[in-house]
């Protein structure tokens, strides 16, 4: 059987939301899910049986003028076909195997039943034309609001290594926002830095968005405070079946407790062999969780530089 449809990139700079959006979008039983093929670390990435090229940076830029290997490689993982042999060269601990045996029957199974793929990836933001005009991909771009992000980030102790988004000259040439970084490359003010990668990522977001028709921006908070109505409408604009069976696995997992039993998750570890950060929550009570990482004059310094001029 062939796919029934476009491939789906659910994608936004990491901590917006997209391994949650990927498996509400998952449970249509539509799609096959994969985590995460342009992460540079592995596990997830660096698994050439899901993607047969070498990534080498974060937010790996994609365009016409290098898509060589990428066209050829994201095609075949598109397509729903694994490469058993190129994944057991290079990975074979008992993990990899068992991640291997996952993969490989997901795909197998994904391509004899038509299913298409959904790749969830905020590595691949700042590539999201390429994959919408090159691949067909419907492109759900998260946008998260920027004091909730930017607590997230510092919740977990990360920062971000600006010189691989500025050593990408075709990165910067199609986007010259990205320049706006330069100053804070080697800067150890955590939370400057991850609120410029967010406001340089929302104007780049926002150009995508305007010339390319099957790119569609979500607001984190939004989908968050109302996720029935808000699934339903991407169910709808991804050409996906909106089934009891699916309203019903995403109404357990965004109250953030089990099906069988009222002890509620916590949200948000790493878990399972694709290595998602995603788990059952109560969406609406994330919505203001991380506000409350920052004090009052941090937040007010990260709605300072994160301000967008006005148009």
């Amino acid at each position: 059987m062939t796919a029934s449809g476009p491939p789906v990139l659910v994608t936004g700079l990491p901590r917006s939301g997209t391994s949650w959006v990927g498996k509400m979008l998952a449970a249509s039983g539509q799609l096959v899910y994969v985590n995460e093929p342009l992460n540079p670390q592995h596990p997830p990435g660096h698994s050439p049986g899901v993607l047969a090229a070498s990534v080498t940076h974060r937010f790996q830029y994609i365009c016409r003028d290098n898509e060589t290997p990428w066209l050829e490689a994201f095609s075949r993982t598109v397509a729903l076909r694994y490469r058993w042999i190129a994944e057991l060269r290079r990975n074979h601990r008992p993990y990899d195997l068992a991640r291997m045996a996952k993969y490989g029957t997901a795909f197998g199974i994904g391509r004899l039943l038509g299913r298409r793929a959904l790749l969830d990836d905020p590595f691949a933001l700042f590539s999201a034309e390429w994959f919408a005009k090159r691949l067909g991909c419907q492109v759900v771009i998260l946008v998260r609001d920027p004091v909730s992000f930017v607590g997230s980030w510092q919740r977990l102790g990360w920062t971000v290594y600006f010189h691989e988004l500025l050593e990408q000259p075709l990165l910067v040439r199609a986007h010259p926002c990205v320049e706006e970084l330069r100053p804070l490359v080697g800067s150890q003010d955590r939370i400057a830095k991850a609120a410029a990668l967010w406001k340089v990522a929302r104007q780049v977001i926002d150009e995508l968005a305007a010339r390319t028709p099957n790119i569609r921006v979500v607001s984190y908070e939004q989908l968050a405070s109302a996720p029935m109505d808000g699934f339903r409408d991407l169910y709808d604009w991804s050409r996906l079946p909106w089934s009891p069976r699916a309203a019903q696995r995403i109404a357990a997992a965004c109250t953030g407790r089990p099906p069988t039993g009222p002890k509620p998750r916590k949200g948000f570890t790493w878990t399972g062999l694709s290595r998602t950060a995603y788990r059952p929550m109560d969406s609406r009570q994330a919505l203001s969780a991380y506000r409350r990482r920052l004090s009052p004059e941090e937040i007010a310094h990260v709605e300072t530089l994160t301000s967008l001029p006005a148009t």
